[in-house]
């Protein structure tokens, strides 16, 4: 199958290395200067330094000559690049499959005002009739660059086509399941990120791995109330698009929302934890997005609550951690709904 690969950051290019090594891959960047770097050093030193582009990745400095023999488009670009990157592959071609990595948020095209957007519901207003899906799951860049092991899940609302190019994407260390709920898909990816922050702020704190435990669980019941909510399958949540990327950004050290946490709890503003870590934090923009989702659908957030009055209120963090401690009894259940 021949992929185009539309966005070199570092998750875009490791996945086109990763695919590399079982498809033709041409990879696109609508910023000269990288694509200049890729050709000359056949490498991501911006984004994925020591990761050599194999020979079967093809640099692309056209938008038009990356698309020319693609046979599926995957746009890996962060969500702010999405829509604005899918409306150039439109203007170019509209029947290809395309299918998105980014976690996150989108703001509603023509109501800034209005719900955040999941990024599936802006894609398919712009592209009604071709497939479109979102490959989402536990993956840091730079082990999928390195060849070690990974399980991904690709949602479409067309499940015959997730089956289809789950199994040609599958290969080697790389493993892809299907599946139809978008809904629940793109939100564990995108609120996984907004407790990644927590998670941070909870361990540059030196709270302890009970507390990272006891945050992680709770996430995950804000994550599944908002997803059945949204239409969401609360079920989704437990696999690898929802508790598998949770416990992934929330104890592993490349994690760059965790990074963010961190530094906000070691008395960094949000400003200079974002330019401490030169890359895309999705789950600054996502814990504002995730709140206004909350509000709209009548779903208690606290975490997420917590974490938007740390970055944007001024909160300060142990204090909030202390409110979060001071809330009223509640019943557990089994289902993580309560």
């Amino acid at each position: 199958m021949n992929i185009a690969v539309l966005g070199a950051g570092a998750w875009g290019t490791a996945l086109a290395i990763a695919l590399s090594r079982r498809h033709p891959v041409s990879l696109w960047t609508r910023d000269p200067s990288l694509v200049q770097s890729l050709l000359s050093q056949r490498e991501n030193i911006r984004y994925l330094p020591t990761h050599r582009l194999p020979e079967a990745i093809s640099v692309q400095p056209s938008l038009t000559a990356a698309l020319a023999d693609a046979e599926l488009v995957i746009v890996g670009t962060a969500s702010a690049g999405l829509a604005p990157t899918v409306e150039r592959v439109l203007e170019v071609t509209n029947s290809l499959p395309l299918i998105w990595l980014c976690k996150g948020f989108i703001a509603a095209a023509t109501a800034p005002e209005a719900r955040p957007l999941l990024p599936h519901e802006r894609v398919r207003a712009a592209q009604p009739n071709a497939p479109i899906g979102v490959l989402s799951g536990p993956s840091f860049a730079q082990e999928v660059a390195s060849g070690l092991p990974v399980a991904l899940t690709l949602a479409s609302d067309d499940l015959v086509f997730a089956k289809r190019v789950a199994s040609e994407l599958s290969g080697g260390h790389l493993r892809v399941y299907a599946s139809d709920d978008l809904v629940g898909v793109e939100l564990g990816g995108a609120l996984k990120n907004v407790m990644a922050i927590a998670a941070g702020i909870g361990d540059g704190l030196n709270l302890g791995m009970n507390a990272r435990a006891a945050l992680v669980t709770r996430g995950l019941a804000e994550m599944v109330r908002l997803g059945v909510a949204m239409g969401g399958r609360a079920e989704t949540f437990m696999g690898l698009t929802g508790m598998g990327d949770l416990i992934l950004t929330t104890t592993g050290h490349l994690s760059r929302n965790r990074q963010v946490g961190l530094a906000i709890a070691g008395g960094a503003t949000l400003d200079q934890a974002i330019a401490q870590l030169g890359h895309v934090a999705e789950g600054v923009a996502s814990a504002k997005a995730s709140l206004s989702l909350a509000r709209h659908f009548g779903v208690e957030m606290p975490i997420t609550e917590a974490v938007n009055a740390i970055l944007f209120a001024g909160a300060n963090p142990a204090s909030a951690v202390q409110q979060l401690l001071a809330r009223d009894v509640r019943i557990e259940s089994g289902s993580a709904l309560t």
